[in-house]
């Protein structure tokens, strides 16, 4: 079944909303972001939030003490490095804390789609403005001959969702502005593409 990940969660309405829905994983972005949010909201956030969905730390070159913190603290159970990112991070925080790193790719062509030490990769459109969080879609053909479990974000929402997991069969679904009114979490949206995509690989 394809996992669910909503992302940029930074309000207790936002957290009701995947309690509901049940997604596997949740983001926090503590990146600079309309989404971003600190260390103290983040971990009241996941206090409330329910223990069998997984939070994701979202970080674009962000010091890696802060990291290691939020990971020791348990706010997060997942590290995830959505900038420039050396390998050698990469493999530090995966020893440090023993936690899984996804290394978000950027992509426009098949030159980005490189290999890396991290447990998961995350496909993501490029943008030169921004690391991410863009709301727009790229081609998906370029994945056609990835392997090995991957999250694909960009762009997805309930019009292209069945295509996308159709098409490009990924481990997880990252969903950000596509479950979102006028930047805000949408609880209706949230609950509906999750049972959607429940029912494309139920």
């Amino acid at each position: 079944m394809t996992k669910i990940k909503i992302c940029g969660l930074s309000r207790l309405e936002d957290i009701a909303a995947v309690n509901a829905a049940r997604p596997d994983y949740i983001g926090f972005v503590f990146a600079t972001s309309r989404r971003q949010v600190d260390m103290e909201t983040a971990r009241a956030l996941k206090q409330v939030l329910d223990p069998g969905i997984a939070a994701v730390g979202v970080f674009v070159n962000h010091p890696v003490a802060e990291i290691i913190a939020l990971a020791e603290q348990g706010i997060i159970e997942l590290i995830q490095l959505h900038g420039d990112e050396e390998e050698a991070t990469v493999r530090l925080l995966q020893t440090q804390t023993g936690m899984p790193v996804i290394r978000a790719l950027r992509i426009s062509n098949p030159v980005d789609i490189r290999a890396s030490t991290a447990d998961y990769r995350l496909f993501d459109t490029y943008d030169s403005s921004q690391y991410g969080g863009s709301g727009a879609a790229f081609n998906w053909d370029l994945l056609r001959d990835v392997t090995g479990d991957f999250f694909l974000a960009g762009g997805l929402n309930s019009s292209n969702i069945a295509a996308a997991i159709n098409q490009v069969n990924p481990y997880c679904v990252d969903l950000s502005s596509g479950v979102e009114t006028d930047g805000k979490k949408d609880r209706d949206k949230i609950i509906e593409i999750v049972e959607m995509i429940r029912k494309i690989r139920g």
